[in-house]
């Protein structure tokens, strides 16, 4: 079904534009190429903008952007994203420890930030950028040698530490300062990091997050009484269209001091994907042998967003907790499983690792987890699920053929696995069909909470006796 713009009155519909190029592509993969006169903002004479509209193995749309000026031989670069904002942002964390991860491809938008997290270093969202992390590491260099010359002479300390952290991005660039990571962070959702062929714990994270209303602001989705732009949906995605059909009246906020254990409730929000008025609907549960949990679902009828989630409460544990489940046949499938926002999750045998607050929280079965995991995985690594990935190198594509299919079988049930889930908060949980007995397939262990744990919780700053005294200096 094609769609339309609600602007096409003022803008032509970039999506649709792509498709219709992508459509004139002849048997060579010939691509059509605008090319528009447009001003040169360093000699202020007239050069050439070359516009290409295609879509990127890996990810979406873009518009590749081309300036040449031939009178003073400026040129510049960029890309910009054809299709809309996302309903959420994204957070890409990528550790680089070999010299393969340095040709990993990078789609930076001019919305993004990008950061070194071992230096330090922060590049500001500017233009987008189509590179992989050794040509992002080269422009960055780049960029800080400019105006070393004019520092030797005017600030002699400062032209030293830029030298010094020069020299350390290069050695990055190069593979011979390794290890080391980098962080992708972009509001509007419309960057990527290309996920390595070998998914190891702290390797590789994408996580999704709803946006601020002060980051909605500054991408120009809300900010004051501003209404967001109509946006047409299909109608089975609307609220009204949902089974149980969800309220649509104006909702108020009917929680109380009293939550009763499976009763909805629900309260006004405001949706992160348009920024419009929304509902949020709350259920708390009781897990047998576990403790109480709330479940809560937000849909917006206005653009179609939907997210839920599971929060779990209670005091903070004093030591963490790991879970080692044993899936021996297709009945283990079955079990509930309580994967927190702070777990992490592996599977050894099927190279997964599945990093904290990738998945938010989320109450399924190990079946359901699993098939998520694959499916959005999935997503970001070909343009849908029904790619065949052409674009890619035969033997990543070969790399990534064998893990999907070792994936699919355990979610057949036609292979034996281990899930491992391991909680600092000890909020995750896996149903155990023998309890209150024993369960030989399950196995539960109390852990130490590593300084690095406590201080990414942010337990070290907590104090929650004699708060009203100040905390004295050891």
């Amino acid at each position: 079904m094609s769609h339309q713009s609600l602007a096409k009155d003022l803008f032509e519909d970039m999506g649709r534009k792509v498709a219709e190029a992508s459509a004139q592509e002849g048997d060579d993969d010939t691509k059509v190429v605008d090319e528009i006169e447009s001003l040169c903002m360093n000699c202020h004479e007239n050069g050439t903008t070359r516009l290409l509209l295609t879509r990127i193995p890996f990810f979406r749309e873009i518009v590749i952007m081309s300036f040449d000026c031939p009178h003073c031989n400026f040129k510049n670069s960029e890309i910009q994203p054809a299709g809309e904002i996302q309903q959420r942002g994204v957070k890409f964390t990528f550790r680089v420890d070999s010299q393969d991860d340095l040709s990993r491809q990078i789609i930076k938008s001019d919305t993004a930030g990008f950061r070194i997290e071992e230096i330090d270093l922060e590049i500001p969202p500017g233009r987008g950028q189509l590179t992989n992390v050794e040509g992002i590491l080269s422009m960055i260099a780049d960029d800080l040698e400019q105006k070393q010359p004019e520092r030797k002479d005017a600030v002699p300390d400062l032209y030293e530490k830029i030298e010094e952290i020069i020299q350390k991005v290069r050695d990055m660039g190069s593979g011979s300062k390794l290890p080391f990571t980098v962080t992708l962070d972009d509001p509007a959702g419309n960057s990527s990091i290309e996920p390595p062929t070998e998914l190891r714990g702290g390797k590789y994270s994408r996580h999704e997050y709803a946006r601020t209303p002060a980051q909605n602001e500054a991408l120009g989705l809300g900010g004051g009484s501003t209404e967001a732009p109509a946006t047409e949906i299909r109608p089975e995605y609307h609220a009204t269209q949902m089974y149980p059909e969800m309220p649509t009246q104006p909702m108020v906020n009917n929680v109380d001091d009293d939550i009763v254990e499976n009763q909805v409730y629900s309260f006004p929000a405001t949706c992160p994907g348009c920024t419009k008025s929304c509902t949020t609907n709350m259920k708390m549960v009781h897990i047998p042998y576990f403790k109480q949990v709330v479940l809560m679902s937000t849909v917006c009828d206005h653009c179609g967003y939907r997210s839920n989630e599971v929060k779990t409460g209670g005091e903070v544990p004093e030591k963490g907790r790991k879970i080692i489940l044993q899936v021996e046949n297709k009945e283990d499938l079955s079990r509930d499983i309580l994967k927190s926002e702070s777990c992490a999750m592996s599977c050894p045998e099927l190279n997964l690792s599945v990093e904290p607050g990738t998945l938010g929280g989320r109450f399924t079965t190990v079946e359901g987890i699993l098939t998520q995991v694959r499916d959005d995985l999935r997503s970001s690594i070909f343009q849908d699920t029904n790619d065949g990935g052409d674009s890619m190198d035969t033997m990543t594509k070969q790399k990534w053929d064998a893990f999907f299919g070792k994936l699919n079988d355990a979610i057949e049930g036609n292979v034996k696995f281990t899930i491992v889930l391991e909680d600092p908060l000890a909020s995750s949980y896996v149903q155990s069909y023998t309890a209150p007995e024993p369960d030989k397939q399950l196995k539960v262990e109390d852990y130490e909470r590593t300084a690095e744990e406590e201080e990414d919780l942010g337990l070290k700053d907590m104090k929650t006796e004699n708060y009203e005294e100040p905390t004295s200096d050891k």
